[in-house]
């Protein structure tokens, strides 16, 4: 006899989209809700910029041109922002101590929805 996997409906199935769509949105936006995503930058604008203080040559300034900002004080900003790397040893470890843990729960759940399976199709002694 062929095995024949339980049939899940289609309310089921419109439920499941719907619950790994919100899942998704909030794993993507909750950190930007919660300002947690994003380089800190601290910026360290130059007094009078130019584009010479600012290490720009005339293909760049044409881009920032192109981007918005037509001269020197406008992009100021943002050229001299340095990026901030500095991290949390505790942050690390919590997140090394989810990543390891989901993962210990994915193989675990697996293992138990595999021995399932094969127990449904062949049975618990195997032979069938």
């Amino acid at each position: 006899m062929a095995y024949k996997p339980p049939k899940q409906s289609l309310a089921g199935q419109v439920i499941d989209v719907f619950v790994l769509l919100v899942l998704t949105v909030g794993a993507l936006y909750l950190p930007l809700y919660m300002g947690l995503a994003g380089a800190a930058k601290t910026p360290a604008p130059i007094e009078n910029p130019t584009w010479e203080a600012l290490g720009q040559n005339a293909a760049e300034q044409q881009q920032w041109a192109a981007l918005g900002f037509p001269d020197a004080a406008s992009a100021n900003e943002i050229i001299t922002a340095r990026f901030d790397y500095t991290f949390s040893w505790t942050a690390l470890i919590v997140m090394v101590v989810a990543v390891v843990g989901y993962f210990i729960l994915v193989v675990r759940l697996s293992d138990k929805e595999y021995r399932e399976v094969i127990d449904e199709r062949f049975g618990k002694d195997g032979n069938r």
